[in-house]
C-alpha cells in the first residue's frame, strides 16, 4: 500500500504539472458552463422550477453535475495520444504500480474538476445565488466523486481503442442522453410521466437530486443519503474496472 501511494503521488504531480503548462485547456473547460449560467440562469430568476430551492438553487447544482460528466468523460482521450507517442509502452516497463497509473491521473481530474466547480459557484453567488456553505461543500464531495467515476471509466474505455474516432462516439454517445436524463437544466419532475420515470434509471438522476437538496440545506429528506449512496456504488465499480483493465493491459 505504502508503494501504490507514493507512485500515486507521482503520478498525479506529473499530470498536475502538465495540466497547469496547458492554461487555454483550463480555461476553454469552464467555458460551456459559465455559458449556462450567464446566459441560461438568468432566463429562469424567480420561475418555479418544482425543487426544493430557489432558481439558482435548482440550476447551479445541474451546471456542476454537467461539467463533472463532460469533462471526466473525455478525460481518457489522453492515454489515446500517450499510447501513439510511445509513453505506454516506456511505462509499462516501470515498476510503477498499475493502479497508481490509474488514480495518479483519475486524482488530478477531481483537482480540476473541484477547482473549476469553485469559480463556478463564485460567479454563481456573484449573480445571486445563496445556499449554505455545508450544501456546497456536499455538492463539491459527489463532483468529486462522479468525477472519480467517469474518469476511471474514461480511461479505461481510452485503453480499448486504438484512435479518438473510436473514443468520442462512444462517449456522445452515452453521455448525451445521460444529462438529458439525469435532469441537469431542468428538474424531470416537471416533465411527462414517462419521461420522469425513465430518469429513474440514470444514476446522475440522484446526484443531480441530492446536490439540489443539499444547495438547498435539506440533509434529511433523503436524496442526500440516495445520492451518496449512488456515487459511492458508481466510484467502487468504475475505479475496479479500470484497475482490472489497466492490468491486463500492462500499462
Amino acid at each position: 500500500m505504502p508503494h501504490v501511494i507514493s507512485d500515486t503521488a507521482l503520478i498525479f504531480h506529473r499530470h498536475l504539472r502538465q495540466t497547469l503548462r496547458s492554461k487555454p485547456a483550463l480555461v476553454f473547460g469552464l467555458v460551456q458552463p459559465l455559458l449556462f449560467l450567464v446566459l441560461f440562469g438568468p432566463l429562469l430568476t424567480g420561475i418555479p422550477l418544482g425543487g426544493e430551492g430557489d432558481s439558482w438553487q435548482t440550476i447551479v447544482p445541474g451546471i456542476l453535475i454537467q461539467l463533472g460528466i463532460f469533462s471526466a468523460s473525455f478525460a481518457g482521450i489522453g492515454i489515446i495520444f500517450e499510447k501513439r507517442t510511445g509513453v505506454i509502452e516506456r511505462m509499462r516497463v516501470t515498476p510503477v504500480s498499475r493502479l497508481a497509473l490509474l488514480m495518479g491521473r483519475v486524482l488530478k481530474d477531481v483537482v480540476q474538476l473541484l477547482l473549476q466547480s469553485v469559480v463556478v459557484v463564485l460567479v454563481a453567488v456573484a449573480m445571486g445565488l445563496r445556499a449554505p456553505v455545508p450544501g456546497i461543500l456536499i455538492g463539491f464531495a459527489f463532483v468529486g466523486a462522479l468525477t472519480v467515476s467517469l474518469a476511471s471509466l474514461s480511461y479505461a474505455l481510452a485503453m480499448r481503442v486504438e484512435s479518438p474516432q473510436g473514443f468520442a462516439p462512444v462517449i456522445n454517445s452515452v453521455t448525451m442522453p445521460a444529462m438529458l436524463l439525469s435532469g441537469i437544466l431542468l428538474p424531470m419532475s416537471l416533465g411527462p410521466r414517462w419521461l420522469d420515470i425513465a430518469s429513474h434509471f440514470v444514476p446522475f438522476r440522484y446526484l443531480v437530486d441530492g446536490v439540489r437538496a443539499a444547495f438547498a440545506g435539506d440533509y434529511g429528506d433523503g436524496k442526500v443519503g440516495l445520492a451518496c449512496l449512488v456515487a459511492t456504488g458508481l466510484a467502487v465499480v468504475a475505479v475496479t474496472l479500470g484497475a482490472r483493465i489497466f492490468r491486463q493491459a500492462g500499462a
